[in-house]
């Protein structure tokens, strides 16, 4: 089997995609694991993950590195936040905000093995409740399903350092199903546009419908 990093930390097993595994031995979402070479491997499905299907389809700006410090909005039970806790390694922090009590008993158990990862049950409208946590991140992850993604987004942009990062899936059904698409994406640019630059925008197909990743830059 072919092993070739493609960013830190971030690996194609022949043509899949997969991270090095932080906690060898322990699986998050039924995910296979790959060893080769002593090392282990998780695979990292795109269906199930917005950041994976963005880099399958051809994303240029990955700056979320070892070491980093990421605010991630939207953790759900954790699928996608256990790769990028694999990205940023043990001198990383991950701040994982999710609003679901249901889901943060999953995220929960994940963040249990994973010392990198810290859960805050929260309201991502309400970025002032956990700022204080959180004060001053490289790269801020939002995936919500919220008619507001953008007004999130500025919300959360005061944690974010002059010059970081956003990455953003933004929705286009969330926001409203009576525009098309393409009109959700440059509103919601358009909206952001004061405070964030867009750097590249991703369309998600075929792994997710009507979802556009983009990647903004803090001006």
């Amino acid at each position: 089997m072919e092993v070739k990093e493609i960013f830190e930390n971030v690996y194609k097993l022949d043509s899949k995609l997969a991270t090095l595994n932080l906690v060898p031995g322990e699986r998050v979402y039924g995910e296979e694991l790959v060893k080769v070479d002593e090392k282990e491997y998780r695979m990292w499905n795109p269906y199930r993950s917005k950041l994976a299907a963005a880099i399958l389809n051809g994303l240029k700006e990955m700056c979320i590195k070892k070491g980093s410090h990421v605010l991630y909005l939207g953790a759900a039970n954790g699928t996608t936040c256990s790769h990028v806790s694999d990205i940023i390694g043990k001198n990383g922090v991950l701040f994982c905000v999710e609003i679901s009590e249901r889901s943060m008993r999953d995220l929960i158990k994940v963040c249990e093995k994973r010392s990198n990862m810290l859960p805050i049950l929260g309201d991502a409208r309400n970025a002032d409740a956990y700022a204080h946590e959180v004060g001053k991140v490289d790269i801020l992850y939002e995936d919500v399903s919220s008619r507001d993604q953008a007004e999130i987004l500025l919300a959360n942009g005061k944690a974010l350092k002059k010059g970081g990062f956003a990455y953003v899936a933004i929705k286009s059904q969330s926001i409203s199903s009576a525009k098309k698409p393409s009109e959700v994406y440059e509103e919601f640019i358009h909206k952001v546009s004061s405070e964030f630059k867009l750097i590249e925008k991703i369309k998600l197909e075929p792994f997710h419908k009507k979802h556009l990743f983009a990647v903004f830059k803090k001006i």
